[in-house]
């Protein structure tokens, strides 16, 4: 299962834009001279250490996670590729996942929320590559996806930047979303061929409502932040330089809540907007929506079309 990178973002080669190539000796790429180790970039002197990210799997270009107060932070690592996703990242962030709601059915007060975000300024995510979709799409991403959607913490998307493809689905996924002025969203797959799995066809219609998902799923348009922030694809729009804070403050709100009472309203209100679809009329659609996402991944149109998209 998936979607797609925007064919229009390119993935630039070379360093990422955002690690300096001079930093002091032991200090960790990014960070200033003279900064504590661990704590944040610009923080103060003697300001509290910020939690140590560490990546999620071995590979080159996994997400890295940090956790501090019972709150998950994930950061997609790839700026200088648009942080696109890689089927070996789906696996880890597929294991992460289901570690985390071990940890939450064991004791509620051990997993507050999940954070997700980009590095760099560029793009929150651009999906899997043309050649993921090609070569390698599977249902691994819809089930990660599932089971993001359904984790019985709340989870927010933290959106730096451009938001393409399947990323779009990964921030639909999430309970609060928050972007910065100047991002941008693109679902690319009519252009490809590709029927869109279940699971993201009723995420956009539920999230964003029919006239939205129409426009965005038949014509492939581009739109702009506030689009996205009226349609309901942002929950809230700021200025970059105040995402973290805005984040956080979310973050402290959520801390104050009952875990285990958060974990059934959650629930409760996803089972609500499911309800049609647990009737037989509506098993019979999501079939025939399977039915036709299959169908287009095998088509010669999509193979055609996205190795003409390879080419250039």
């Amino acid at each position: 299962m998936n979607a797609a990178a925007d064919p229009r973002a390119t993935p630039a080669t070379g360093p990422a834009p955002d690690t300096a190539p001079d930093t002091a000796p032991g200090t960790a790429p990014g960070t200033a001279p003279g900064t504590a180790p661990g704590a944040a970039p610009g923080a103060a002197p003697g300001a509290a250490p910020a939690p140590a990210q560490t990546a999620i799997a071995a590979h080159a270009g996994a997400p890295l996670v940090s956790r501090m107060r019972g709150v998950v932070r994930l950061r997609l690592n790839r700026p200088s590729e648009h942080n696109r996703l890689d089927p070996a990242d789906v696996d880890a962030i597929a294991g992460l996942l289901a570690s985390l709601r071990r940890e939450f059915d064991a004791d509620p007060r051990t997993v507050r929320a999940l954070v997700i975000s980009g590095s760099g300024e560029r793009s929150f995510s651009s999906g899997y590559t043309l050649q993921a979709i090609r070569d390698e799409l599977d249902h691994r991403l819809e089930d990660m996806l599932d089971a993001l959607e359904t984790l019985p913490v709340p989870t927010i998307a933290a959106i730096n930047g451009g938001v393409y493809g399947g990323a779009t689905d990964l921030a639909l996924c999430c309970d609060l979303r928050i972007g910065v002025v100047g991002t941008r969203m693109f679902m690319p797959a009519a252009r490809f061929g590709l029927h869109y799995y279940p699971g993201g066809l009723r995420r956009y219609l539920s999230r964003l409502g029919l006239a939205a998902a129409t426009k965005l799923m038949l014509t492939a348009a581009t739109i702009e932040a506030d689009e996205m922030l009226r349609i309901g694809f942002l929950g809230e729009l700021v200025a970059r330089e105040q995402l973290d804070a805005r984040v956080d403050a979310c973050v402290e709100e959520i801390l104050r809540t009952e875990p285990l009472v958060v974990s059934q309203m959650k629930h409760h209100l996803h089972a609500l907007a499911r309800a049609q679809a647990d009737t037989a009329q509506g098993r019979a659609l999501e079939s025939s929506m399977l039915q036709a996402y299959e169908a287009s991944l095998r088509s010669q149109a999509l193979r055609e079309r996205l190795d003409a998209l390879l080419r250039g």
